[in-house]
């Protein structure tokens, strides 16, 4: 006669297996999607600084040659 409980422990060992290398691979991928994320957004935050002071001192510079003339 064969043992069910055999079976079955080695059909759950190979599922667990399986689960465990998909999350890992599923964790690495979002560990790559969040540091893209967190660049990008460096970036975007980068832009706005930069534009902002352009449109500043343009802004100065425009009053201040107003005044002067």
């Amino acid at each position: 006669m064969k043992n069910k409980d055999q079976d079955i422990s080695f059909y759950e060992n190979d599922l667990e297996e399986q689960k465990n290398l998909y999350l890992d691979d599923h964790k690495t991928t979002n560990i790559n999607i969040l540091l893209n994320r967190v660049r990008q957004d460096k970036k975007k935050s980068l832009r706005k600084k930069l534009f902002f002071t352009a449109i500043l001192l343009s802004t100065i510079g425009v009053l201040v040659s107003y005044l002067l003339i």
